[in-house]
């Protein structure tokens, strides 16, 4: 049976969506259940869908609650208890607020860098500059807490940064900072810099795991594994250039994701990578965080995930994922 590794990167609410669909795609054409990953890596948005994959949640579930069609029984239930947690929240903003005139939000890491540049962190860096943002990641929180009594018995590493050191922690992994539950972990690595409030656990203030890296799939490298699954919402396939705001930043996490891949490969271990197309990134729009967008997104990702699994290129390592098991631990 194929032990399946599952990276979910950073991406906003937008991001969210592109996860959705590429999943249901998989599932569609491999019959590849996405709970059934060894072990699943999540970043930001990346870390919402990872734990709602590890609560029960099927990919054709978060792909039909993201275009509001109907979910299975099993869905259903797992929904509506999300839902009753967070029905007195009002819905994440598509835009950060305006932050009131203040400095950095770590001036102690800008310091530290200055002292020892060759351990900075461009990310890194540029969080701690900004000024902290003022939206809760309560709103992205309140509907995972119900989901969880405890950590899950199948790995889940949910990624963020320490704001201080620019340092990335994974929560779930041994090596890590204890925290009390998958919402605050979640939470942590959900805390966009000056959008979200970055999250305190154990006295340390914790931001974005995709500050670190739009995937972190070099977390990935080197288990023992038959295929890693990733998925990367913040680059761009390798199609003709596109004339755009957001292609830099895009063509950067490119690069990042293929020295990530390189490393995983070096071991003899196959990838599977879905970036959004021309295609994709004309629905996906320039704002990550609007919401209005969510069930065109998933749309377009899950038949931009059914083209892609059909070429050869990517037709053999698809088939591994049939041979994955389907009964879940």
């Amino acid at each position: 049976m194929a032990r399946i590794g599952l990276v979910l990167g950073a991406g906003g609410a937008v991001g969210h969506a592109f996860h959705t669909g590429v999943l249901a795609g998989l599932a569609e054409v491999s019959g590849w259940d996405a709970r059934d990953a060894e072990v699943i890596v999540g970043s930001s948005a990346g870390s919402v869908v990872g734990a709602l994959l590890r609560a029960g949640l099927s990919a054709p579930d978060l792909a039909a609650r993201s275009t509001d069609n109907p979910l299975s029984v099993e869905g259903q239930r797992i929904a509506a208890r999300a839902d009753a947690a967070r029905h007195d929240q009002p819905p994440i903003p598509a835009r950060a607020r305006r932050p009131a005139l203040r400095g950095a939000s770590a001036p102690s890491a800008l310091v530290r860098a200055a002292l020892r540049p060759w351990n900075a962190r461009a990310g890194a860096l540029a969080a701690a500059a900004l000024p902290e943002g003022r939206v809760p990641t309560e709103l992205v929180a309140s509907g995972l807490r119900p989901l969880f009594t405890k950590w899950p018995s199948r790995p889940l590493w949910i990624t963020a940064v320490d704001l201080e050191r620019g340092r990335r922690v994974t929560f779930g992994r041994d090596d890590a900072p204890m925290v009390t539950d998958v919402a605050t972990a979640v939470a942590a690595s959900c805390a966009i810099p000056a959008f979200f409030a970055p999250v305190s656990i154990g006295g340390v203030r914790y931001v974005d795991g995709g500050v670190h890296s739009p995937t972190n799939a070099d977390l990935v490298a080197g288990l023992d594994l038959d295929l890693v699954v990733i998925i990367s919402p913040m680059s761009i396939a390798r199609t003709n250039p596109r004339l755009a705001p957001d292609q830099p930043a895009r063509r950067l996490a490119r690069f990042r994701l293929v020295r990530e891949v390189a490393r995983i490969r070096r071991a003899g271990v196959p990838v599977l990578t879905f970036q959004p197309t021309d295609a994709d990134l004309g629905v996906m729009g320039l704002n990550a965080m609007d919401p209005s967008r969510r069930a065109d997104v998933t749309r377009q990702a899950f038949e931009s995930t059914r083209f892609r699994l059909a070429r050869p290129d990517a037709r053999e390592r698809a088939s591994i994922l049939a041979s994955s098991p389907t009964a879940r631990a």
